[in-house]
């Protein structure tokens, strides 16, 4: 049987997918296959992007949208009890196929049901599930919400413990269990006070034979998320849906920005100007251009706040002349062009509410980290008696990673700050609290741009690589380590403002702990400043790299793939100690297979000559650690196949690190592996360096950039 948390709330509009994700991203740390279900779907009309949230994130189950839905409202109206049994037939369906599964509370958006809550505590009764009752931390949240544009009241510690006794009286009518309580969007200046009432309320339950009250036989986990304005915040394209609007100019990435508030500019651009705020929507009537000129011209200036977008309201046409001036300024943010006027075109933004979808990375990654800092994630799978899993697949070993790394708080600078890619990286980073960061480039290009995307990189520091005092220190240093090749003071200045040189500048004078590139730069160009100046790590002869390999139940180590095209016995010998070391490094078991065209004692020939004598070099140099070479990949890696080859090797069949005897065979096994049989490669890691240097891939995704950061930061943690 599946594990299982039901999650549901007392009213509507709690933000109950901010806790929905937070529980299924950390279900997903221990159990290999999680699930998703939603009972009672929000519409028949339209797709339910909370779902499909849930559905898209890493290590779910592949579920089709319709298998997670249980039935519709008008469903629940028709025949309660046959509705009630064709959730519980459909979520046996899921249940069969995971080790946990979440599932949703429906969302009060059915005016027809009063008793929802009721209804989802005799669901969760009926599915064994127990329950995490999520509160609304807002004054006037359900139905006839009173919020505008994200903002709304606080809840105070009594109303919200008077919510709570409501509603675990409803539970206990229809014999749920009440997991914990979850206050979202809480009052962030009484949050202990919060958990506190909430706490005492909670642990009264009621006897619903006698009607009296009773002290609950153990206390009820209570926690409380802090509200926060983006997460509740309107994107523009919620914007444009509302008014019923086109995208007239701009560019439709930056839609997904989320507008923080709304400034109707019918003014003069004297008093406009003064009125522009952060983050905002500009309403300007569609027949004052100058007004709009200037908006777009304010939002060009390092000097005014940069808005999300503008709205062009009564649908009046702009002049040929304005229109090629526009079209001309390239600036990319959103105009969007609506037939409505200025009061239904302002009354249509403030009720546009804010919800956490799959398209927007901020938010996500914002409900990730709100629910990581104040939902104590390994009380919540103890509470669910979630065991440690036996196996390890590629998402439990990336969270490993992100949690070793925001332990160890490392400072890794990143060269390559005007990709895309490095920034909505960095943004995850910063949010999840992994490591601290400097992104090379020109401090207002770079923000520019990552408020542009809708990315919060504010607590990261950006610092050009031209900067006059670190230049004229970097070249200084770099000439004084490189003299004996001929380098001048006058090439050293030059040189050290490359980007590579100078994020490995960083680091080798301690101002950053590690470095990350290589999305944009060759690897050539990432790691040859590495060699000249971080240099090799006593005893080591050989920089190399390894691909940390996540197969669907464990991690291996592959090397070299990347770094050493044809080594000598010598250097596979180093290659081999250095990747069982970073085995050691990152929680596996290093059981050493030195790899070739043949087993034991069967082939000669000078490739396998020089394997065997490279195994011969390890066993010297490193008596503790299980080697077995020459040795082909399948007796290495198949338990059978070892019994038959090698039936004596303590590594053959269990080999964890595997040695690739040249470049060609390594690159070429590790793709081959990673596209057949869907493997997470992680890397290449370079190893061997006195500081940690990494390289990308310049096909890298993002995910693939915050887990070499992590990578990084780990490196940097255990050589300090």
């Amino acid at each position: 049987m599946a594990h299982r948390i039901y999650i549901c709330s007392a009213e509507g509009n709690t933000g109950k997918s901010t806790v929905a994700l937070g529980a299924l991203d950390t279900l997903a740390r221990r159990a290999t296959r999680v699930g998703v279900f939603r009972p009672i779907s929000r519409s028949t009309e339209e797709r339910d992007y909370v779902l499909d949230l849930l559905l898209a994130h890493d290590g779910v189950v592949p579920l089709e949208y319709d298998e997670a839905i249980g039935v519709s409202y008008d469903e629940v109206h028709a025949d309660p009890d046959q509705a009630l049994a064709t959730i519980v037939r459909r979520f046996k369906a899921v249940e069969d196929r995971c080790d946990a599964v979440v599932i949703i509370g429906s969302d009060f958006t059915d005016v027809g049901s009063p008793t929802e809550l009721g209804y989802n505590a005799r669901i969760a009764a009926n599915l064994g599930a127990p329950v995490l009752l999520v509160l609304g931390g807002r004054v006037g949240q359900g139905r006839g919400a009173s919020e505008r544009l994200g903002h709304a009241e606080a809840r105070t510690p009594d109303e919200l413990a008077q919510l709570t006794e409501l509603a675990i009286e409803e539970l206990a009518r229809e014999h749920a269990t009440l997991l914990g309580v979850v206050v979202n969007r809480a009052d962030p200046e009484r949050l202990l006070e919060i958990v506190d009432l909430v706490g005492a309320a909670a642990r009264w339950d009621i006897d619903v034979v006698t009607g009296r009250e009773m002290l609950a036989a153990a206390s009820v986990a209570v926690w409380a998320i802090p509200e926060d304005p983006y997460l509740v915040a309107p994107s523009m394209r919620a914007i444009m849906e509302a008014v019923d609007g086109t995208l007239y100019a701009g560019d439709p990435a930056l839609l997904d920005r989320e507008a923080l508030g709304v400034v109707i500019a019918a003014m003069s651009m004297e008093n406009v100007l003064t009125r522009l705020i952060e983050g905002s929507v500009v309403v300007v009537p569609g027949d004052r251009s100058e007004v709009l000129l200037g908006v777009l011209t304010a939002h060009a200036s390092a000097t005014f706040p940069s808005i999300s977008g503008i709205v062009l309201n009564g649908g009046f046409p702009l002049s040929d002349a304005v229109e090629r001036l526009i079209g001309g300024l390239e600036a990319g943010l959103p105009i969007i062009r609506t037939q409505l006027g200025s009061y239904d075109t302002a009354l249509s933004i403030t009720q546009t509410r804010g919800r956490l979808a799959a398209e927007s990375q901020r938010k996500r990654d914002t409900a990730l980290s709100l629910f990581e800092r104040h939902v104590d994630g390994h009380a919540l799978l103890d509470l669910l008696d979630v065991a440690s899993p036996e196996v390890v697949t590629p998402l439990m070993f990336e969270y490993g990673l992100l949690e070793r790394a925001r332990r160890a708080r490392k400072h890794i600078v990143l060269p390559e700050g005007y990709d895309d890619r490095i920034l909505r990286a960095a943004a995850t980073l910063l949010a999840r609290d992994v490591a601290d960061l400097t992104i090379l480039g020109e401090e207002i290009e770079i923000r520019s741009r990552a408020i542009g995307l809708g990315l919060d990189i504010s607590r990261a520091t950006v610092l050009s690589n031209h900067d006059h005092v670190l230049v004229y220190r970097f070249a200084d240093e770099y000439h004084r380590r490189r003299a004996h090749k001929g380098i001048t003071l006058e090439q050293a200045r030059e040189t050290v403002q490359d980007v590579s040189y100078f994020g490995t500048m960083m680091v080798a004078l301690d101002l950053a702990d590690g470095m990350v590139s290589g999305a944009v730069h060759t690897t050539a160009h990432t790691i040859r400043p590495a060699f000249e100046i971080i240099k090799t790590r006593p005893g080591v002869d050989v920089v190399s790299s390894v691909f940390l390999m996540a197969l669907a139940d464990r991690v291996l180590v592959y090397g070299d793939c990347a770094i050493v095209p044809v080594p000598t016995a010598e250097q596979l010998a180093d290659i081999a100690i250095s990747s069982a070391a970073t085995a050691a490094q990152f929680g596996i078991e290093p059981r050493v297979a030195m790899l070739s065209y043949s087993t034991g004692e069967s082939g000669t020939g000078a490739d396998v000559d020089k394997v065997r004598r490279a195994t011969e070099l390890v066993r010297e140099r490193a008596p503790e650690l299980a080697v077995e070479g020459p040795i082909q990949y399948d007796a290495a890696a198949d338990a059978a196949v070892a019994r038959t080859k090698l039936p004596e090797s303590d590594v053959a069949g269990r080999a964890t690190v595997f040695i690739f005897p040249d470049l060609n065979t390594g690159n070429n096994t590790y793709k081959a592996v990673q596209r057949s049989s869907g493997a997470v490669a992680i890397g290449p890691v370079l190893q061997g360096l006195n500081k940690p240097i990494n390289d990308l891939s310049r096909g890298a995704l993002v995910q693939d950039i915050v887990n070499t950061v992590a990578i990084t930061a780990i490196q940097a943690a255990d050589a300090s």
